[in-house]
């Protein structure tokens, strides 16, 4: 009888101690588990910060180079500005020039007689409708010059204001007209058949005419010497554009 007694004790005190172990052992693989979730947050919070750096730098350096291209349109504007100022300076210098060459000629044509009569010879009238026709040269070059660079000032403008102020309204030659050469459907963008030489501008827009009615609107996206690339605005399209279809300026 003591010897069962002895067992049963011996086998309780070993069941005792399975079951504490196994307890030991749950909260263990518990801590564990805990531990490694906790692992892999921090993981994936340093991984989403390395990441958040990365986008920050790269926003920096879009940034600093947006201002550094401000910065160079600025001053391109500036010195085309002042070239123009001098073209005009001189402009006028020969238009001045020009005019008492002019004066010269006129009062050389009318003394021609009298020195034909004494026999004087007409060399020096020459001379004189020799250096119009330079001074006449030169005016029209200075001219062209400056024609080209106020179009240059005005396409700078245009650039700058694309990053002061982009929602600002790019404003076209009033009856300006040109028409639709080709189409792309799928990206809905055209070719117009005018460009920078009738006074088109990027980002300005344009209504699309066939027959009197209203087709839609354009928004200009590239522009060319006698070509340009625009866009048709999704909520103006009354129908689909076509090549052929007239567009105008309406500002």
């Amino acid at each position: 009888m003591l010897r069962i007694c002895l067992i049963v004790v011996i086998a309780a005190g070993l069941g005792a101690g399975a079951l504490s172990f196994f307890q030991v052992k749950q909260k263990m693989e518990l801590a564990m588990q805990e531990r490694n979730d906790e692992k892999s947050a921090k993981e994936k919070e340093m991984a989403a910060h390395t990441k958040t750096k990365a986008n920050l730098a790269k926003t920096q350096k879009e940034l600093k180079s947006t201002q550094e291209e401000l910065a160079t349109t600025r001053n391109d504007l500036k010195s085309a500005t002042a070239k123009v100022a001098d073209l005009e300076k001189n402009n006028q210098n020969l238009t001045t020039q020009l005019e008492k060459t002019k004066t010269e000629r006129d009062v050389a044509q009318q003394t021609l007689e009298q020195w034909r009569i004494l026999g004087v010879t007409p060399d020096q009238v020459r001379g004189l409708q020799a250096n119009l026709a330079a001074t006449e040269a030169k005016a029209k070059t200075f001219a062209s010059e400056n024609k080209i660079l106020n179009g240059k000032i005005v396409d700078l403008n245009n650039e700058l204001a694309k990053y002061e102020d982009p929602a600002k309204i790019v404003h076209l030659p009033p009856g300006l007209t040109g028409h639709i050469v080709a189409v792309d459907p799928k990206y809905d963008f055209v070719v117009l058949d005018i460009g920078k030489d009738k006074g088109l501008l990027e980002r300005g827009e344009l209504l699309v005419n066939r027959s009197g009615r209203l087709v839609g609107k354009l928004k200009i996206s590239d522009v060319t010497d006698h070509r340009a690339i625009a866009n048709v605005l999704p909520g103006w399209k009354q129908s689909e554009v076509m090549e052929g279809d007239q567009v105008l300026s309406y500002q």
